[in-house]
């Protein structure tokens, strides 16, 4: 009962974070609006869609502002909590001094592969590090779609292409994790589950950002008012209410 009890409230912060902030190759923040396009398709009379393409600049400041948002720290925090529950990473050791350099290892995780993927690869391999919302009404259509981010991304150019900057920045960001893993975590095997774990986190990531503005409206729609009244007053940034 209480594992289960413990696995219902990690759910739950999983689905807060993602819904709140978007993390990894989600669309960029109103912050960045006047230099990252938030909507980069138009949708015309006549069907036909306008891609707007990201600069390098754009890129690199939609970098800079997951790298300095506190749902990155609230992540790896949890993260960290997590592994250290799990037994993960033994020769850190427990207590304090253990969750904190899991802490650090996980931080370091998330920032080098943002940087790795988000900025440097869709920059070189000119392909767009965001994520765009399904067209599509059908349940299962969407979650065919949106798993299928991981393999599928669109070229600055507006067509799609085989997702290269997801799998070489989750390759080479979990290859540069072995330079301060411990020894023993560093094998070929090792690199390779941490390798396969990256594109499994993307996948269910881009399943939260594709539903969670429905879960956000039927949370809304049935919230009680003083839970609405109470919303209200708090410094929720636009973007990231209902």
């Amino acid at each position: 009962m209480k594992q289960l009890r413990f696995l219902t409230h990690v759910l739950l912060l999983t689905i807060s974070i993602a819904m709140t902030h978007g993390l990894g190759h989600a669309q960029a923040p109103a912050a960045y609006q006047e230099a990252i396009v938030s909507s980069s398709t138009t949708a015309h009379d006549d069907g036909t869609l306008d891609y707007t393409p990201l600069s390098p600049r754009c890129k690199f400041n939609l970098f800079l502002k997951q790298t300095h948002s506190p749902y990155t720290f609230l992540s790896s925090g949890f993260q960290a909590t997590w592994a250290q529950a799990m037994g993960q990473w033994p020769h850190y050791g427990g207590g304090t001094q253990g969750w904190a350099k899991r802490f650090g290892a996980t931080l370091a995780d998330t920032e080098s592969r943002r940087f790795i993927q988000t900025f440097a690869l869709s920059t070189v391999l000119h392909q767009d590090p965001r994520y765009f919302p399904s067209r599509k009404r059908m349940l299962m259509a969407r979650v065919w779609y949106s798993t299928t981010r991981v393999v599928v991304t669109k070229n600055d150019n507006g067509n799609s292409a085989f997702n290269t900057s997801e799998f070489l920045g989750a390759l080479v960001s979990s290859a540069v994790q072995n330079a301060y893993y411990p020894r023993h975590d560093r094998t070929f095997g090792d690199t390779m589950n941490r390798f396969g774990g990256a594109l499994s986190s993307d996948a269910i990531e881009d399943i939260l950002r594709e539903f969670a503005p429905d879960v956000k409206r039927l949370f809304r729609k049935h919230a009680p008012k003083t839970v609405l009244k109470i919303e209200e007053k708090l410094p929720i940034p636009p973007e990231d209410k209902p």
